[in-house]
């Protein structure tokens, strides 16, 4: 994306001793940056490696977060961190001398409209659709601490839903593992830069994704979480302002009803509920800099 950085280091086989040897050898390396950068602040989402490699090196760490159920990372994290901030619906502990809450979702530090302009051309040349509906399908390798013991849609499930979306319209499927042949032609092939843009144009968003699903919502479009746990932005995004569905994996008929009833809703009124919901939030990247900044 031309970006300069520095890769401390790469993708574990998502068991528990690849992790813990994938700690080791990030925090390692991040050690040695800071050793010759000297920063004055680190700051991370998660912060895993920031917080202790900062605790360690004398260095101030912020550590930004929203997932609940990533317990074994965040006690290996927060109790090492400078700051942990955290927004207003996390519903898990966090240091209470430490922890600063904000009104808002972490995806509007990235995606709030006065931020991310989204541009139908670059969604286009991804592969959405210009002339009928655009429908994206999210799949997960579930390799991430917070993912011991998940698991998602079946094969069989994935299958009989891009046959039905794709009836409606154009069927993208994005997807961190290898795809069988007979789902290929859908997979997504446009770069990461555009997948937002993607989101932004579509009519539905499905998934086990749950940032995908909040970066969607956050983007005014409709997204249905899929999953046997949840996260207290889920649920708020949800359960208090009606701009997203969760239904567990094994509930395929429950999961097909819900995609017929999302799909009858008026966008419209979903769009009036989406205006809602960023007026009550604060402007988020004013909070990371604040937070960032204080001494």
């Amino acid at each position: 994306m031309g970006i300069e950085h520095d890769c401390l280091g790469r993708q574990n086989s998502g068991s528990m001793g690849g992790m813990a040897t994938e700690l080791i050898r990030r925090n390692i390396s991040l050690y040695k940056v800071v050793r010759k950068f000297e920063p004055d602040v680190m700051g991370a989402i998660g912060g895993i490696f920031v917080a202790q490699v900062g605790r360690f090196a004398g260095v101030r760490s912020v550590v930004f977060y929203d997932t609940e159920n990533a317990k074994l990372q965040n006690i290996l994290t927060y109790p090492f961190a400078s700051k942990v901030v955290v927004p207003e619906c996390y519903s898990s502990w966090v240091p209470p001398k430490k922890a600063v809450r904000y009104a808002g979702f972490h995806e509007l530090a990235y995606l709030h409209p006065e931020y991310f302009k989204r541009d139908i051309q670059r969604a286009a040349v991804a592969g959405a659709s210009s002339s009928d509906d655009t429908f994206v399908i999210r799949l997960v390798s579930w390799q991430a601490n917070h993912d011991i013991g998940e698991t998602g849609l079946a094969l069989d499930t994935v299958r009989r839903l891009t046959e039905l979306l794709s009836q409606r319209g154009t069927v993208l499927i994005s997807s961190e593992m290898p795809l069988p042949d007979d789902l290929i032609p859908y997979q997504y092939k446009g770069g990461v830069n555009q997948f937002h843009h993607v989101l932004a144009y579509s009519r539905l968003v499905i998934g086990e994704s749950a940032t995908v699903a909040s970066e969607s919502v956050m983007l005014g479009t409709p997204a249905i979480y899929i999953a046997n746990t949840s996260r207290g932005y889920i649920d708020q995004l949800s359960d208090e302002h009606g701009l997203l569905w969760k239904c567990e994996p094994s509930r395929s008929a429950e999961f097909f009803a819900l995609v017929e009833r999302v799909l009858s809703e008026s966008e419209d009124d979903y769009l009036a509920r989406h205006q809602r919901m960023l007026a009550a939030c604060v402007d988020v990247p004013s909070v990371i800099t604040e937070q960032l900044l204080a001494t």
